[in-house]
């Protein structure tokens, strides 16, 4: 029977904001899942974790950087797992970074990238993240979540 589950989160990572946001790329190492494609930041749920606190690790994991605001996207994906048979629920979080820090890749990604988000758009390789983009600049491209602060902001 196909199961379903919260197992994995997605992550945009911004710094800046207004028209001088730019949106985190990171680029799949050879050697691993989906080499030479173009992401946001993604990982697994471990078992003791809530969602935000996956996102968080998998910032400080992925990139080095740890967060100076986190936020709920308000979105949930859903990506079918076949080897799993299993229907993977995504909660969507956005990080906003300082922007001068040095970014240390973990072994997953060869290259990291700072983009404008017309050209993150095209380098993402999955197309839910350039949907999901519209609604993190929507939501929080101005540097907060405006009237909805007191609902999407985690930290």
């Amino acid at each position: 029977m196909t199961g379903i589950r919260v197992s994995l989160v997605d992550l945009y990572v911004l710094r800046g904001t207004g028209a001088s946001v730019e949106c985190l790329l990171l680029r799949r190492a050879p050697g691993g899942r989906c080499p030479g494609s173009w992401e946001t930041v993604h990982g697994h749920i471990e078992a003791d974790e809530r969602p935000a606190e996956a996102a968080v690790r998998e910032l400080l994991e992925e990139t080095g950087l740890t967060p100076t605001r986190l936020y709920n996207l308000s979105r949930v994906e859903s990506f079918y797992q076949h080897r799993l048979d299993e229907v993977a629920l995504v909660p969507v979080f956005v990080a906003f970074t300082v922007p001068d820090t040095e970014i240390r890749l973990s072994r997953e990604h060869d290259l990291a990238e700072w983009l404008r988000p017309e050209a993150a758009r095209i380098r993402f390789a999955w197309p839910r993240e350039r949907r999901a983009l519209d609604d993190v600049l929507a939501l929080v491209g101005a540097g907060n979540a405006g009237p909805l602060e007191d609902v999407l902001r985690v930290c």
